[in-house]
């Protein structure tokens, strides 16, 4: 795939997250992708989900069980070389066991197959201000 239709499907990826349209997120994932949360985040004790249903298990259904809301403010999206995308965004969320906000960096770096579908996803995030908000 070109540069341009990575960017395209990523930009489609965050599209769909943000107004809840799990199906088109999970349709641009691979059978087998792995995902990679962050060092240190409480969900990395899963890494890597393998494949569609392991990530919105374990990673999406558990962001919107915690959570009194969770989204995703300022993203760009930056082509790269070898298929990858590089996005960088804050993460807005609001903790429901302790009642505690947080607005916190992030950068996610995407790899896309030949045909167009994601394959692999590595999350960098301020895990302090996630580890905070949930004390």
């Amino acid at each position: 795939m070109t540069t341009e239709n990575n960017i395209k499907t990523i930009k489609a990826l965050y599209n769909g997250f943000s107004t809840g349209d799990m199906p088109t997120v999970l349709g641009l994932m691979h059978p087998e992708i792995e995902w990679n949360e962050a060092e240190s985040n409480a969900l990395a004790d899963g890494n890597p989900y393998v494949g569609p249903n392991s990530i919105l298990e374990g990673v999406f259904a558990r962001l919107g069980a915690n959570h009194e809301h969770f989204g995703l403010q300022d993203v760009k999206v930056h082509g790269m070389s070898d298929n990858m995308v590089l996005a960088t965004l804050r993460y807005d969320g609001k903790v429901k066991t302790t009642g505690k906000s947080y607005n916190a960096q992030a950068a996610h770096l995407w790899t896309l197959n030949a045909e167009g579908k994601i394959t692999t996803f590595q999350q960098y995030v301020d895990t302090k201000k996630l580890a905070d908000s949930e004390k």
